[in-house]
């Protein structure tokens, strides 16, 4: 008799995927884990100590705050630079070149597949978890999921240069939703305005925008960080810029600071959201 082991929101996958449409899209999924197997000597399928290093660690360690591409989306190339280790990625449309990526191997996350989606996704991650366990452990399935939002929401993609760790990426991002409160009462109306601002963007650092780019007609943002070099080129239209940098608590007070200026006679209070169960709160002056 199998039995079966469960940890719920075992972790959350903060990513961006590339999309032949709307570009470079950020997302987060919520990862469940069931794991099957039969007893060990101490009465248990795998401690729960042990899913949460082990397992997490390694979801952590490989999709997690990276770019995901699906490899087989007809118009995408990929190269492997093996002189410094770097990936490029480029996508044409109709002999022109719509999207490039180029930085560590490491910050690229290959799908087997023409398109970026649960369905996808999962099977690679399931291979990899399965190759960890001890042998009593017969199956380890994974539930991805998206956080249910009932107000507004959008999918930001960024990099944090200054980051020490995976953040410095410069295409990861977050589905997040909003909450603004006017004079002490939420407003959804302009929850909607930001979240149709930033449906699917990328947010760019002022000073991370190279020029002149070698691709005139698309927006360069590069830079030099602790993993490495860095270069993207995106749609201009589907790019906003901020003269700061792109951490959360920055966005907040940004986004703050833009419906003060539109609204001045009321106070404000914004509770952005870096992916599921955590961001910043701004207030206005």
């Amino acid at each position: 008799m199998l039995n079966r082991l469960f940890v719920d929101n075992l972790t959350v996958l903060d990513f961006s995927y590339f999309h032949p449409r709307r570009g470079v899209v950020g997302e987060s999924w919520i990862v469940d884990v069931e794991l099957l197997g039969e007893l060990n000597d101490e009465g248990m399928v795998f401690d729960f100590g042990h899913v949460k290093k082990l397992l997490k660690a390694a979801l952590d360690g490989g999709m997690d705050h990276t770019l995901v591409v699906p490899e087989h989306l007809p118009g995408l190339s990929v190269e492997h630079i093996q002189l410094n280790e770097e990936i490029r990625i480029t996508y044409t449309d109709k002999d022109v070149i719509k999207f490039v990526y180029q930085g560590p191997r490491d910050s690229v996350f290959l799908i087997d597949s023409d398109k970026v989606s649960i369905d996808s996704a999962r099977p690679l991650l399931e291979n990899h978890l399965n190759s960890l366990v001890p042998n009593n452990v017969r199956q380890v399935k994974l539930n991805l999921r998206i956080e249910e939002i009932s107000g507004a929401f959008y999918h930001y993609s960024h990099g944090l240069k200054k980051h020490l760790g995976d953040c410095q990426r410069i295409c990861h991002g977050h589905r997040s939703k909003v909450i603004i409160l006017k004079d002490g009462q939420r407003d959804h109306s302009v929850e909607a305005e930001l979240a149709q601002l930033f449906q699917d963007i990328y947010l760019i650092t002022d000073e991370d925008a190279v020029t002149p780019s070698v691709h005139p007609h698309l927006t360069h943002v590069g830079y030099d960080a602790e993993q490495g070099r860095f270069d993207v080129w995106l749609n201009p239209e589907q790019c906003y810029t901020m003269n700061t940098d792109t951490t959360v608590e920055l966005i907040a007070t940004h986004l703050c600071n833009r419906i003060k200026a539109e609204y001045p006679d009321h106070e404000w209070t914004i509770r952005a959201f870096e992916g599921v169960g955590k961001g910043a709160i701004a207030l206005s002056d």
